[in-house]
């Protein structure tokens, strides 16, 4: 078969046809009578044979060494293609990724286009200082899209940074809470952790909601963030979950704290003073709970509280006694 023949056949061109002769890949290894070279159905099969490896991203150097050398072995050849096309997939992923960026942030010209990358590469960078000023540039300058600032608050370790960028996650309202509600879902521990930081940081009922959800997340930390946060916005389902911070003496002033503040409505008093009493009653509290029980109902008004005081003074531990007699002699001195 003569070379035009085989190119309308095979598909590769006359030209590529040639370049594999003159590279040795395929020699046409017959003659016709007028001296024409003539392809035989075995260079023809071995032209089949080198555009499937072309295919697989194969160079024809690597091609003509698969083909000829008898000791070859793929598999090495392979695991090599298969860790370039995830670096090219990876490489065209973040490209996509940055693109859609910049279309979010709807940008009016090319001017805000560049303003858009370099806040992207700045938020990329790292210098946490240059991280911590891009976050707080976000806002001023060309608006980066909310995306954007999730993924980086969820992944950023330094403190100043991640606050920053708390921040501006807060100046954005709600557009972002969504995303921040999957990241409470996240296998990594410290991705739910900033994520239910980054939630309680904005206001607004739809952030309320989201953190009363999360008293229910398996993770204890998120548990915990949303109960001091739900505190602070009066949110009485906190209640429990504060109680127990104190008995495990994990951010026990802060949760104390946030009791307080839901105690100053008289219709909770009662109810956080009952439950903090029902905690106290229990014999497998240890004294050093039981002394911090006692303190968290220094601030809870009402006559619940005041009886469950006075009932601690005669507390068989001197320091919890000690410590619900000091309480009571400061409220009854108010």
């Amino acid at each position: 078969m003569l070379i035009g023949d085989v190119a309308r056949r095979s598909g590769v061109s006359a030209r590529m046809l040639r370049h594999y002769d003159s590279l040795g890949l395929v020699r046409p290894t017959g003659r016709t009578d007028a001296g024409y070279r003539e392809y035989s159905s075995e260079d023809i099969r071995r032209i089949f044979h080198i555009e499937s490896l072309r295919s697989l991203g194969l160079s024809l150097r690597e091609v003509g060494r698969a083909l000829d050398d008898p000791g070859f072995t793929p598999s090495e050849l392979v695991d090599d293609l298969i860790r370039q096309t995830q670096e090219r997939i990876a490489a065209e992923s973040a490209l996509l990724t940055r693109l859609r960026r910049i279309g979010a942030a709807e940008p009016a010209g090319w001017e805000d286009v560049l303003q858009i990358v370099s806040l992207l590469q700045a938020l990329g960078s790292k210098s946490a200082g240059t991280r911590q000023r891009a976050a707080l540039s976000s806002i001023e300058e060309v608006p980066v899209p909310v995306e954007v600032l999730v993924e980086a608050a969820l992944s950023e370790t330094d403190p100043n940074v991640a606050g920053a960028l708390r921040w501006a996650l807060a100046q954005s309202g709600n557009a972002g809470l969504a995303l921040l509600a999957e990241g409470l879902g996240s296998p990594v521990a410290e991705v739910r952790k900033r994520a239910v930081q980054s939630i309680a940081e904005i206001p607004g009922g739809e952030a309320t909601a989201l953190l009363q959800d999360a008293l229910t997340n398996p993770d204890i930390v998120v548990r915990r963030y949303a109960a001091l946060e739900l505190g602070a916005r009066g949110v009485a389902d906190a209640v429990p979950t504060l109680i127990d911070m104190v008995v495990e003496e994990t951010n026990d002033v802060d949760a104390a704290d946030a009791l307080s503040t839901l105690a100053s409505r008289p219709a909770l008093a009662d109810q956080i003073a009952t439950r903090l009493v029902d905690c106290l009653a229990h014999s497998t509290v240890e004294s050093s709970a039981r002394r911090r029980l006692a303190q968290a109902l220094a601030d809870v008004p009402g006559i619940t509280a005041s009886r469950a005081l006075v009932d601690l003074s005669h507390d068989e531990d001197r320091a919890v006694a000690l410590t619900a007699s000091y309480i009571l002699g400061i409220r009854n001195a108010r």
